[in-house]
């Protein structure tokens, strides 16, 4: 059981993710946001850390608008999802109202664990068991 307001797979909440969401899309490109918000580590790393949260929230967003049409802005600016629904708390919301579908959705909002793209592992099926058939 995960609880409403942590991000799954994820250190931290959703209100961190969302944070760091908007102040990227606020930002004038990734690594001027990275560098001000991990000025701690070097800007490559801080790159690779505002990305691990940027594009599953922005991946989050299409897959929520297209199960659920009209429930979001046009757009998929997660800024303009918390103006269109008043809150400062969107991904918890977002989270609240695709409940049903959690386990398809990608993490830090919904439960799909990274690389899972709903079959076999690299998207093959595995071969059967036993001699090859005749050719």
């Amino acid at each position: 059981m995960l609880p409403d307001f942590l991000a799954a797979r994820l250190s931290g909440t959703l209100d961190e993710v969302e944070e760091v969401v908007c102040r990227t899309e606020a930002a004038r490109s990734v690594e001027a946001a990275a560098a001000a918000l991990r000025p701690d580590i070097e800007l490559p790393g801080a790159v690779r850390w505002v990305r691990r949260r940027l594009s599953p929230v922005r991946a989050t967003l299409v897959v929520i608008a297209t199960l659920m049409p009209g429930s979001l802005p046009t757009g998929l600016d997660l800024r303009a999802v918390r103006t269109h629904h008043e809150t400062e708390h969107a991904l918890m919301g977002l989270r609240a109202l695709a409940e049903r579908h959690l386990g398809g959705i990608r993490w830090p909002i919904g439960l799909r664990p990274p690389g899972d793209r709903g079959g076999p592992r690299g998207g093959h099926r595995p071969h059967e068991t036993g001699p090859d058939p005749p050719g």
